[in-house]
């Protein structure tokens, strides 16, 4: 049944149109990757269907009590001025039930009454809103993106910037709305917490719509895959890989179908000037109606084009260098790093070799020292042992996760014909083959985007012809085709890189060979897959060397923390006992109330009895009830 409906969106920023009636809808189960290149429209198209922006013309349709919620990538629109991690409202009613527990343990018997009436009411929406388990979900889903332990910050606002990100996706996914929209989610993740997002999105209940450049999470995820280009959208059944071909068979498709309008389109040109000059008026006019028809319908076709088709065939000249490629570039002997404020090192005893045509990746989760060993190569860092060499007389460019550039005024052509002696029609040549065309050249550094500066910095590095690129994380902030075209880039590039990423297409497509980080070590891998496979089994060995093996208290303990499938069976046996423990005390206050009109009536020894029992039981009840409500909200 379908969720969303978005019914022929156009939105306007002044005279330039980002979508043109748009519209598809969103099914229960759908799991939609939302592509397209960066400023296409992509997070505007996201910020209308949660109703932040109004569109110029067309409607989203919410169907039946859908609830959409909303992960933006600026950080700067999510509410973390608060020291909790729970939702305002849930705050507000915690509030609220707590102030009336407070009036009911001290209110005479009619006045609980009414009292237990609005109990109820805000227990019920707190219910709804997860409020009972929400502090263990939230923790599980904290955990599982590589947050343990958050939630006892007082100060979120003193979180980094991928730290918020993770709190506001977490508290989203507990949140569970039917409809999940997130905006780049895997920016600031590591594998693990990307494997552990893939793992959850996949068993969603509701549905889920994605914007992200990461391929290989597109692949493990989506159903569908919706492409925005032009202000238009194309519509593909499947996942990334289904994508990329179906993709390719329609424009192999459009090509024909245009090259053979454009011949036909030539040869009516022809006929039409021949019976002009047979003075055929009658035929020449019908053919000159013909001859705009198919303009007309040449035109259409060409406008199905994606705006990068220009950009898709990309082809760097390799440069000849001298010296053999199998000479040891870069040498790592028994590396260790430990900060003066750690007990344990960030990691010890690297040692590796780079040659001269090599492509090493950095690979692990956040925080295991890839950056850190990468500055040390540039001697921007130092070890506390260990020698690292370098050839002599090597070339090193390097390509931070932040590109700077000295003079933020020039174009992109004046900033790379500064340092260079490049011609005007070899600079342009160059800036195309990063996807700089036409009047793109002379655009101002200052009003790129950051992947628009990424592609600049780089096609600069490459134009320097270094002997060594050393590069941090360079497809952060850079959409597909972009990543298209440095992977072309890297993959045509004949001297040695050494790279950290947590891209898995990108590693798979350009790595020769991984450096994998684990528990402070750190080894190579002829493919990314053998170290993911070498990681998890590290992990699984960890968890079973820490699992008690017998009973007692500490067993229980460490039992119900491995084997959530438990816990979450005596949660809902408390809530359910809870429910039931609500209906009993309703009944029960009914019941008292039909007492006390017989007591003016003449009611006998009997009722009196009963009345007295059942005030009772409702002490016992409230108390239990009580009890509860306190082990479910503490955990």
């Amino acid at each position: 049944m379908p969720l969303i409906t978005v019914d022929n969106i156009s939105m306007d920023f002044g005279e330039r149109r980002i979508l043109d009636g748009v519209s598809f809808r969103v099914e229960e189960g759908d799991r939609i990757a939302f592509v397209g290149d960066n400023g296409t429209g992509k997070s505007t198209l996201f910020k209308i269907i949660s109703g932040r922006y109004e569109p110029s013309s067309g409607s989203v349709i919410m169907h039946g009590n859908t609830v959409a919620g909303f992960l933006s990538q600026n950080m700067d629109e999510q509410d973390l001025s608060s020291s909790s991690l729970k939702p305002k409202r849930m705050q507000e009613l915690e509030a609220d039930i707590a102030a009336l527990e407070a009036e009911i343990s001290v209110a005479d018997d009619p006045e609980r009454h009414e009292l237990m009436a609005s109990y109820a009411d805000l227990i019920a929406e707190y219910e709804a809103m997860g409020g009972y388990d929400y502090e263990h979900r939230l923790r599980d889903a904290l955990g599982g993106l590589g947050l343990s332990g958050i939630d006892d910050r007082t100060d979120l606002m003193t979180l980094s910037g991928g730290e918020k990100m993770r709190v506001c996706l977490a508290r989203l996914i507990v949140e569970h709305p039917d409809v999940i929209l997130l905006d780049e989610p895997t920016n600031h993740l590591d594998f693990e917490a990307i494997e552990w997002l893939e793992k959850f999105l996949n068993s969603y209940g509701g549905a889920v719509f994605v914007i992200t450049h990461d391929r290989h999470f597109i692949d493990s995820v989506a159903t569908r895959v919706i492409e925005l280009d032009g202000g238009h959208i194309t519509q593909y059944k499947g996942n990334y890989t289904s994508y990329k071909q179906q993709k390719a068979e329609r424009l192999k498709t459009l090509e024909s179908e245009i090259a053979n309008l454009e011949a036909e389109f030539e040869h009516q040109l022809e006929v039409k000037q021949t019976m002009l000059s047979h003075r055929n008026i009658s035929g020449y006019h019908q053919r000159e109606k013909m001859v705009d028809k198919l303009e007309e319908i040449l035109e259409a076709k060409r406008s199905q084009r994606p705006a990068e088709f220009a950009k898709m065939n990309f082809k760097a000249v390799p440069v000849e260098r001298t010296g053999k490629s199998d000479r040891v570039v870069l040498s790592c002997e028994q590396v260790s790093k430990q900060f003066d404020d750690s007990d344990t090192p960030l990691f010890s005893d690297v040692s590796f070799e780079l040659k001269a045509d090599e492509k090493i990746f950095f690979c692990g989760p956040n925080g295991c020292g890839k950056t850190t060993l990468l500055h040390m190569l540039t001697g921007d860092a130092y070890g506390n042992s260990g020698t690292i060499l370098l050839s002599a007389g090597l070339k090193c460019g390097v390509m931070g996760q932040f590109v700077p550039f000295e003079d933020e005024s020039r174009t992109l052509y004046e900033e790379l014909v500064a340092d260079s002696d490049l011609s005007v029609t070899d600079a342009r040549s160059l800036l195309a083959r990063f996807g700089f065309r036409g009047e793109a050249v002379f655009k101002v550094i200052s009003m790129l985007s950051g992947g628009e500066r990424s592609r600049l910095y780089l096609c600069k590095l490459l134009d320097q012809n270094p002997d060594l690129l050393v590069l941090d994380e360079p497809t952060n902030h850079l959409d597909i085709n972009s990543r298209e075209i440095l992977e072309d880039a890297l993959s045509y590039y004949d001297g040695a890189i050494v790279c950290v990423s947590h891209d898995r297409f990108f590693i798979d497509k350009c790595a020769d060979r991984v450096l994998g980080f684990k528990n402070g070590r750190a080894k190579i891998y002829d493919k990314y897959e053998y170290y993911l496979r070498d990681y998890r089994t590290a992990g699984e060995s960890s968890e079973a060397e820490v699992r008690p093996s017998s009973g007692g208290a500490l067993a229980e303990s460490s039992s119900a923390a491995v084997n959530p499938a438990k816990a979450r069976k005596e949660l809902a046996r408390k809530r359910e006992r809870l429910r039931s423990l609500e209906k009993m005390i309703s009944g029960l206050e009914e019941r008292q109330s039909e007492l006390e009109t017989l007591f003016t009536a003449g009611a006998g020894e009997a009722e009196y009895k009963e009345y007295g029992d059942n005030a009772e039981l409702l002490k016992q009840y409230y108390d239990e009830f009580f009890e509860l409500g306190e082990e479910l909200e503490h955990g």
